[in-house]
Order: C-alpha cells, then structure tokens, then sequence
C-alpha cells in the first residue's frame, strides 16, 4: 500500500494503541476482583493471523503479554483457524501453554470482519482462587488446583453472549464447582467477554475509516519496524558472550541461577545453562514464563522506546536446559515460579553490566511478595480467598535512587488497605517504610516496607507465603552494596518464608520486603543526598556515620 506512509502508520499505531487501552479499561472497570481492579494482574493484547502479537495494553503484567503468542499458537493446533466462528472463545490456565502457573487464565477471541478472520484479541488475568489446595509443599502440578484444557467457553454460530456466540454450560459448570468463589471468576470471564466485542467494533471503524481492505499490511509493517530498531541496538553492542551467576533462596536448599549472553552481530542468545535442576516444591518455571520475563528485560535495557511486540524479539533467543529451575519438565509443581522466573533480569542485566552500565539497575526486592489469606467469615460462614501484593524496594537506577515500594521485573500495583479490609476478616495495622534497609551506593536502592495484619475472625484463617530473598537479599552492581533480606513473623517470632499458617482471633503477621540494591560505592554519593536521607529518616546517624562518613 504505498499509501501507508510513516505518518499515517503513525496515526494508525496510536489509534490501535487507544483501542487497546480503552477495551482494557472495559475489562478493568467491568471485573469482580480486586486484583483485576486494584492490582491490575492482567493483560489484553492483539495479534495477528499468524499468531504474532502487535499491540498491547499500558496496563499489563510482562509474563502475560509475553506468553500470549505461546497461548495463541497452542489454541490454533486444537482449533485451526479455518474451524472458528465470530463469537468463540477459548479458554485455558494449563501452565505450560499459558503463563507458567493455573491462577492465570487465559483467553482468546478471534475477530472477523465480512467473515474473514483479521485477528485474535488475547486476555490473561490473575484468580486468586483456582480450586484445590495450592502449597508451598505441593509435590506436583495436581495438587496446585483445576488445570482447564483448551476449549470454547463461548461457541460461536448461535446467538446470544458475544455477539454470534454463547457461553458453554459445560465449561461454566466445571468451573462453577471447583472454584471457592466462582461469582468473583467468572465475573472477571465475563467482563473480558466485554472487551472482546467492544475491540471487535473498534477494530473493523478504525479499518473502514482508514478504508483499509488489508490489516496485515499495517500489521506488517509495525512488526518489520520493531524487529529493525532491536537489530540496530544489538548490532551496535560489541560481539561476546557475558555471564553472572549467583545463590538463591531455593527451598530446603540455596539453589543456583547461572546465565550466559552472547552477542553476534544482530542477534542475542540467552542461555541459563548450569541453572539447578528442577526440584520437588512450586518454586519452578516453566520456559515460557522464562521466555517473558527475558525478553522483557532485554527490551527494557536495549530498545524501550520503540513499539513493543512480536517484532522486538525476532533476534532474541532464550534458551534453559529441559528440566532445569527456569525450564521446568510437567508435571512439576510451579505454583510459585515466579520465585525462580522473576531472578531472569538481574541475571541478564548482571550479565551485561559489564557493557552497558550506563543502563542497567541494582537487583530489586523481588521476586515479588504476596500473602494468600483464606477462611470463612460472617454470619453465615462464607468462604474467602485474598491476596494482597507487597513490593519491595527498587533497585537503584544509573541516574538515580531506586523507589521504594516498587519492584521489578513484576508490575502488579498496590491495593487500597481499606479495600482489603472491607473484604477480609483482618486489619491492617501497619505499612510504613523500614529506615535502613536500602542497598547503598552512589545511588541507594529503594526502601522495604513493613505491613502488620491482625486476625478479627472468629474462626482460623489459613495464611500461605512463599517469599525469596531471606538469605540472599538484593544485590548491588557496580559497586553498590546489597539491599536488606525480607522478614515474616507471626506474633513476634520468625516463621518459614515458604510456609503454610493457622492464624487465630488476634494474631498478627508482619512482612517486611527486602530493601532494594545499590548503584556505584557509596562513597560516590552526594553529601546532600546522604542529608536529605537522613532528613526523611530513612537512614539512621549510625549508618551515615559508618558508611558514608557523614555528620
């Protein structure tokens, strides 16, 4: 089309980007849960016939977006393209295929437009609850809840629904009976329903005001840019391989994150090879987890300016050994994978520190916290399930002080604390920052937070953590000191940070987040940056004394 000029693929990039953004918001503003609504532990994206992803939401968790052409591509071998109808759905949470864990349910809608398919709008989000009994001690993936098969949970050519589709009683049914609070799930279905037919509408007027007759052409073209501007950031990067390694928590045993990145001209390969072997507890992931959140860190240290999609990531290879921690073998258990998945960055980023410190950050206080609180409550002994997020402190950036109560690579946003109450038999009776925790350096880390919850329930709640960065706190780079470890206590005393516990009327469980790490010697900070610390009481007289030479 050589109408197509850069300024008008410009106008249709950011009206297809507006798109995006608003069905999301439809999503957003019609779900159920608090973790969609609050937290935003969701995705919506487009992608193209051939299953490659080309625009995203703002709002949206890496690891979805990033696992959604996998998703695609497993729906298009049960479901071939020529097999679907205006109005299917099709639903799955299976780990391997989809975002690495159950609670994650994903779901693709193909779009039509005069009877020919033009896309595929893809949605991921989070449910705390997936029936079952998800432990810190699960042995393999069928303790960890429902695994749902790839299936039509609306099927096209009736009406009803989706416009041209109807929801599969079956599939209602099965999820119906499994889950906890099926009300609060299927809303959260049902308001990515929505979104679907609203993006459809939107899609086929931006195509007839455009008075384009070929979506792929566009499509094309966006990709064909992206995947040329990470070619050129590469290329200019000197040839070599780069490597880290380090400890991590693991389970009953510290475990090891090995990576090697090697440049060659326009292409970069990841290899976690000499990572451990899986092991026994939900602390695996599986490689398309890993796949995501590597990318994700490439694209963020490389080329974040320019559009993100499938394109970005054609000369990006990830590799992990079949069986390893961050390429886990079904059905091992992966209920937590995140605590393995989310080291990827600092590993790449430590890896290539070397090359590019002008670009890289400290390690940060993930991988991310999260309490599951579950119990009755109410006269009528009503089942609930919650989780609250917790971040910790940022690592600290080349041009400046990491945020505290801000992590990376997970985005999840905070939730309101009188939300969470409303919902929960607990009180909240602290959340505040913790005055020396920050990894120093030229640049600090950002600062943990410490949150206190009491039991009010008259009945036990049934409290389950799986928390990394006890032992092995965030490290420094460049020469900054590592952040402070985390801390769970229940009443006072330590408890296991991969533990399953009874909490009764009054008890109190505190958390506090490991402290970001630091960038640079310490010695290099400002003067007046070390006062200003000391001013918002984040840094004690002692410490300025001790490692900054200050006062």
């Amino acid at each position: 089309m050589a109408e197509l000029d850069p300024i008008r693929l410009g106008l249709i990039w950011q009206r297809l980007n507006g798109i995006v953004d608003q069905v999301s918001e439809t999503f957003i503003r019609a779900a159920f849960s608090t973790v969609v609504r609050d937290n935003y532990d969701m995705a919506f994206s487009l992608l193209d016939t051939q299953g490659r992803q080309f625009v995203q939401s703002k709002r949206s968790i890496p690891s979805f977006i990033g696992t959604l052409p996998r998703t695609l591509r497993a729906v298009l071998e049960k479901f071939p393209a020529e097999s679907l109808s205006q109005g299917d759905v099709i639903i799955s949470n299976d780990a391997w295929i989809g975002t690495g864990h159950l609670n994650d349910i994903s779901m693709i809608c193909p779009m039509f437009r005069d009877g020919r398919l033009i896309a595929f709008a893809g949605s991921t989000a989070h449910t705390v609850d997936i029936g079952g009994a998800p432990s810190p001690s699960a042995q393999d993936c069928y303790e960890e809840g429902l695994c749902i098969p790839i299936c039509k949970i609306v099927e096209g050519g009736v009406e009803g629904g989706i416009e041209g589709g109807r929801e599969n009683p079956l599939v209602i049914d099965f999820l119906t009976e499994n889950l906890r609070a099926p009300n609060e799930t299927l809303g959260d279905i049902r308001a990515q329903f929505a979104a679907y037919h609203d993006c459809q509408k939107k899609i086929i007027q931006v195509l007839e005001e455009e008075n384009l007759d070929d979506f792929e052409v566009v499509i094309e073209e966006i990709i064909r840019r992206s995947a040329a501007s990470m070619r050129a950031v590469i290329a200019d990067l000197p040839d070599g391989t780069y490597g880290d390694e380090f400890q991590i928590d693991g389970f009953d045993e510290p475990l090891t994150i090995r990576c090697a990145v090697t440049i060659q001209g326009e292409t970069i390969e990841v290899d976690f090879a000499g990572t451990s072997d899986q092991i026994k507890f939900p602390i695996n992931s599986v490689m398309n987890y890993t796949q995501a959140y590597s990318c994700f860190a490439l694209k963020c240290l490389l080329d974040p300016g320019a559009p993100n999609n499938s394109g970005s990531f054609e000369a990006v290879t990830i590799r992990a050994p079949e069986g390893c921690l961050l390429n886990a073998k079904r059905p091992a258990p992966v209920w937590g994978r995140h605590l393995s998945g989310h080291y990827a960055p600092p590993a790449i980023f430590g890896a290539l520190s070397a090359i590019l410190p002008d670009r890289v950050i400290a390690e940060s206080g993930s991988p991310l916290w999260n309490v599951y609180f579950k119990g009755t409550q109410g006269a009528d002994n009503a089942p609930f399930v919650k989780m609250f997020f917790m971040n910790g402190g940022h690592g600290a950036r080349p041009n400046g002080d990491g945020p505290g109560c801000l992590s990376f690579p997970s985005n999840v946003s905070n939730q309101p604390i009188e939300l969470f109450e409303n919902q929960a038999p607990l009180l909240v009776l602290e959340k505040a920052f913790v005055p020396d925790t920050a990894g120093l350096g030229k640049f600090r880390g950002g600062d943990a937070q410490r949150l206190s919850f009491k039991a009010l329930s008259d009945t036990p709640i049934t409290m389950t953590i799986r928390h990394e960065r006890i032992t092995y706190p965030p490290r420094g780079l460049l020469g900054g000191e590592a952040g402070a470890p985390g801390q769970d206590l229940v009443n006072g005393k330590v408890i296991p940070a991969k533990s399953r516990q009874e909490l009764h009327k009054g008890d109190i469980a505190t958390f506090q987040t490991p402290g970001g790490g630091g960038l640079l010697p310490p010695g290099e900070r400002a003067g007046a940056a070390v006062a200003e610390d000391l001013r918002r009481g984040l840094l004690s007289e002692e410490k300025a004394r001790r490692d900054h030479g200050s006062l």
